[in-house]
C-alpha cells in the first residue's frame, strides 16, 4: 500500500524515534541503523527503513513518481525473488533502494558510452588533417559525465564494502530478527539471515565493480584514442614541416644564382650585353644552377630525415652433410676440470 503522508519535522522525529541530525538531508551515501531503524542516504534519495514500512523523504523534489508507483511496490510484494522462502520486509526493501540507485548508475553509463564511442571514431581517423573544436568540448564535458560517474560508483561501493567488514552491522540491518518471534525462530532453525543480508549486499557490490570496470575500460579507451589523435597531428605536422623546409630550400637555390641576374643589371658596361645570345645562356645557368642546388639539398634532406632501414638478419646457417653419411662438429670446449683445450666430435 501506497500513501503519501505530510508531517512537520518535528512530529516525524517523535513517531520516528529518532533525533533530528538522522533526518537532516547531506549530500552523503551511507546505510546506518538508529532505534531499530534503517536510515538510508543515497546522495539525494534518503529513506527510513522499519520492519513494518518504508519511508521516502520529499519524494516529489525528486521526479520519483514512476519508481515509486510502478516498480517499488512490486519489490516490495517480494516478487522476482531468487529464493524460495519470504524474506522479511527491510531486505526487500533495502534491496529495492539500491537495485533503483544501481539502475540509475548503469542508465548514465549506457547514456555516455554510445556518445564517447561515436564521438571517439570520427576524432580517429588517419586522414584527418585537422580535429573539429566542437567534437572535442563534448568529448570533454562527456569525460567530465564520465568522472563523476566513475566517483558516484567507487562511493557506492565503499558504503557497501564498510558494512561487508563489519559483521555486527550486518547483524543490526536484520531488524525483524530480533522483533518478530517468527523471524527469530526461522533464523534459529537454519535459514541465516545475517548471511542473506551479506549475500545481498556483496551481490550489489559485484555489480557496482562490473559497473566500474566498464568505466574504467571507457576511459582507457579515451585516453588511447587521445593518443592516437596527437600522433596524426604530429606526423601531418612533421609532412607540413618537411615541405617548408623543402620550399626555403627551393627558395635559397634561386636566390643563390639569382645572383648572376643582379650582377648584369648593376648598369655597368662591357661587351657581354651587345650579344643577343648572353641573354638565354645567362638564364639556363640560372635556372639549372637552381635546380642543381635544390636536388642536391632535397638528397641531403631525405638522407638525415628518413628512417634507417632496419639491420640485415643473416639466415640460419645449415648444416652440410657429406655423401658419406658423417658429420663433423667442431667446437672449442674449455675443460677445466678435464684439462681439455680444443676437442673434436665425431657423430656417425
Amino acid at each position: 500500500n501506497i500513501f503519501i503522508v505530510e508531517k512537520k519535522k518535528t512530529e516525524l522525529y517523535q513517531e520516528l524515534g529518532l533525533q533530528a541530525r538522522d533526518l537532516r538531508f547531506q549530500h552523503v551515501m551511507s546505510i546506518a541503523t538508529r532505534n531499530n531503524k534503517i536510515i538510508m542516504r543515497m546522495e539525494f534519495l534518503k529513506a527510513v527503513i522499519t520492519p513494518e514500512f518504508l519511508l521516502i523523504l520529499d519524494y516529489r523534489n525528486l521526479s520519483l513518481e514512476h519508481w515509486l508507483l510502478n516498480e517499488l511496490a512490486s519489490q516490495l510484494a517480494g516478487e522476482g525473488q531468487l529464493v524460495t522462502y519470504s524474506l522479511p520486509f527491510e531486505f526487500r526493501a533495502i534491496e529495492a533502494i539500491l537495485q533503483y540507485w544501481i539502475s540509475k548508475l548503469q542508465g548514465r553509463l549506457n547514456t555516455l558510452q554510445p556518445q564517447i564511442l561515436e564521438i571517439l571514431e570520427d576524432l580517429v581517423d588517419p586522414k584527418l588533417l585537422s580535429v573539429d573544436r566542437s567534437k572535442l568540448h563534448i568529448l570533454l564535458q562527456n569525460g567530465k559525465s564520465l568522472s563523476e560517474l566513475e566517483t558516484d560508483v567507487k562511493v557506492f561501493k565503499e558504503t557497501i564494502l564498510e558494512i561487508l567488514d563489519e559483521a555486527e552491522v550486518i547483524e543490526e540491518l536484520c531488524l525483524s530478527k530480533w522483533t518478530d518471534p517468527q523471524v527469530f525462530e526461522e533464523s534459529t532453525s537454519g535459514i541465516d539471515h545475517a548471511e542473506e543480508m551479506e549475500l545481498l549486499l556483496e551481490n550489489y557490490y559485484r555489480q557496482a565493480e562490473d559497473l566500474l570496470n566498464e568505466a574504467r575500460e571507457l576511459r582507457v579507451l579515451i585516453d588511447d584514442s587521445e593518443s592516437i589523435i596527437f600522433i596524426n597531428l604530429d606526423s601531418h605536422r612533421n609532412v607540413m614541416m618537411r615541405l617548408n623546409l623543402q620550399l626555403t630550400m627551393g627558395t635559397f637555390s634561386v636566390s643563390l644564382f639569382g645572383l648572376i641576374g643582379v650582377a648584369f643589371g648593376m648598369n655597368l658596361e662591357s661587351s657581354l650585353e651587345e650579344d643577343p645570345r648572353i641573354f638565354w645562356l645567362v638564364t639556363g645557368i640560372m635556372f639549372l644552377g637552381s635546380g642543381l642546388i635544390w636536388r642536391r639539398l632535397l638528397s641531403f634532406l631525405g638522407r638525415h630525415l628518413d628512417p634507417p632501414l632496419p639491420p640485415h638478419v643473416p639466415a640460419v646457417l645449415k648444416k652440410s652433410q657429406p655423401a658419406t653419411g658423417r658429420v663433423e662438429i667442431k667446437t672449442n670446449l674449455k675443460g677445466e676440470t678435464f684439462g681439455l683445450n680444443r676437442s673434436t666430435l665425431t657423430n656417425q
